[in-house]
């Protein structure tokens, strides 16, 4: 069984997390409340989020300051962050989202369909990254078993499910090529914050999975580089 993502909605207000949960219940993914910066953060030291969707206007730590303290944690610097505002001070407030990291800055009220797929697109991604890792777990494991034993059909195991887990990247970097083009015609700072952030994680897991490849010295000697 897959396990399901979850998903940080962060705002002061509830009938906002209402709202919020409302939209995104289709996704059937796990919904994670928090009514302040500082029950974010909390949140944030004992689960692994897909992406955060993040109210501005908040009381004592607002999203500002949030998304700064998220993003100065090693753990939690690469979760993308949606902000959330019901104002519009113009491009400099705009500027000043995407400065402390947010892959999106979307006003209120918003189209629920255009956040919800916003949304889907985060959460595939995440669900994909899970799995190579899960793989290259599997695939680490299996080289060194197969260099320390006998190893003949251990390795050649190894050599299939490295195959595989190259092809299912692969068609990962093809759709992501794909939306980058679509972007080339788009000056939306949103999408292209989006496809940075998407760009950086496929080449972090290509970099990862080519140090498998034979020949890098991990298949000689039966181990693999760590990972960052």
């Amino acid at each position: 069984m897959v396990q399901k993502a979850k998903i940080l909605l962060v705002d002061d207000r509830p009938e906002n997390l209402l709202a919020l949960e409302a939209i995104l219940s289709a996704l059937d993914q796990t919904l994670v409340r928090a009514s302040s910066g500082e029950e974010a953060l909390k949140a944030l030291l004992t689960d692994d989020f897909a992406v955060i969707l993040l109210d501005v206007q908040m009381p004592g730590m607002d999203g500002f300051e949030t998304a700064a303290h998220i993003k100065r944690r090693e753990r939690t610097r690469d979760i993308p962050i949606i902000f959330l505002t019901a104002i519009n001070h113009g491009p400099h407030h705009t500027f000043r989202g995407y400065a402390a990291g947010a892959v999106d800055y979307i006003s209120k009220p918003f189209d629920p369909w255009v956040l919800r797929a916003k949304v889907s697109v985060f959460v595939e991604l995440y669900m994909k990254n899970c799995q190579l890792r899960e793989q290259a777990a599997l695939l680490r494991l299996q080289l060194e078993q197969g260099g320390g034993q006998s190893g003949s059909n251990g390795t050649k195991e190894a050599v299939g499910l490295l195959a595989e887990l190259s092809a299912r990247l692969a068609a990962v970097e093809e759709q992501a090529d794909a939306l980058s083009k679509q972007l080339d015609e788009s000056s939306d700072a949103a999408a292209v914050a989006t496809a940075a952030h998407l760009e950086r994680k496929l080449t972090g897991l290509r970099r990862a999975l080519d140090a498998l490849e034979p020949g890098t010295g991990a298949g000689d000697a039966g181990k693999v580089p760590s990972q960052d």
